[in-house]
């Protein structure tokens, strides 16, 4: 689909700034005249009364002209622009201007470690749990480079744990009570499994649970309190979308996860 939007989030929202500021130098022409105002009024000076009232009479006509140019020139279709493919693709090339590594995937922009959401019906983005309604581009891309150099908050070993518990539980449904022989069990069943309850999928997404496989992967963090190791086996299934969960990498490039086993140290 064309692009419809001629002049990007980013210009239009620069434009109306430079405009409220000429709005600004108006009002403070406004605020000296009424100022000489009030001193012709407090030291009686006659002869400057009549000019200070004139001058504020065109400070105040200027003001209201330039607040209503600035008003008219604030015509952005905000709304349909944000639920448009043309957000999307100017938070990347603003992220490339900024130097900012920022990938898409699954109608999810991935900035390492963040998933961003778009919600355009609240004139918002989603980033992991946190909404931000601060969407100027280069505002919103500098907001994740700073998030970016926070200490991440991901925590490995408790979500090692979870994944372990999940997996021992579904061993056991099996009638397989083999914990620990490295017996391999699809990430898309442990998902759904820490997912069970209804409403669950929405609060942690599939895309968010790919993301922390990755970074439990990368964090070197394998053996439980139990002594028994994780290790994430590749499959056939690798091959093919179906069975397997995606990520994007902080490099950007796509990985794929399948199974997982626990094995006795």
């Amino acid at each position: 689909m064309e692009n419809v939007y001629t002049n990007s989030l980013e210009k239009a929202l620069a434009k109306t700034e430079a405009d409220v500021d000429a709005t600004l130098r108006a009002a403070g022409a406004v605020v000296r005249s009424l100022k000489k105002f009030r001193v012709a009024t407090q030291t009686g000076n006659l002869r400057e009364l009549s000019k200070t009232i004139e001058s504020a009479e065109q400070a105040i006509a200027a003001l209201r002209q330039q607040f209503t140019n600035t008003k008219e020139v604030w015509n952005f279709d905000s709304e349909n622009y944000i639920a448009s493919r043309a957000f999307p693709e100017e938070l990347l090339e603003m992220s490339k201007s900024l130097g900012v590594k920022i990938f898409e995937q699954d109608e999810r922009l991935y900035c390492y470690p963040f998933l961003i959401r778009i919600l355009p019906n609240e004139l918002a983005v989603q980033i992991d749990k946190t909404k931000e309604k601060r969407l100027r581009p280069s505002t919103l891309v500098n907001h994740l480079k700073a998030l970016q150099n926070k200490p991440v908050r991901f925590r490995p070993e408790t979500f090692l744990e979870s994944l372990f518990s999940a997996y021992e539980t579904l061993i056991k449904s099996r009638g397989k009570d083999h914990v620990g022989k490295g017996i391999v069990i699809t990430l898309l069943e442990i998902y759904r499994l820490l997912t069970l309850l209804p409403g669950q999928a929405k609060e942690y997404s599939r895309q968010e649970f790919a993301r922390d496989i990755y970074l439990l992967d990368r964090s070197g963090i394998t053996t439980t309190k139990r002594g028994v190791v994780v290790s994430f086996p590749a499959s056939t299934g690798t091959r093919w979308t179906t069975g397997t969960i995606r990520v994007i990498t902080q490099e950007g490039q796509d990985k794929r996860y399948y199974g997982i086993s626990f094995s006795e140290a």
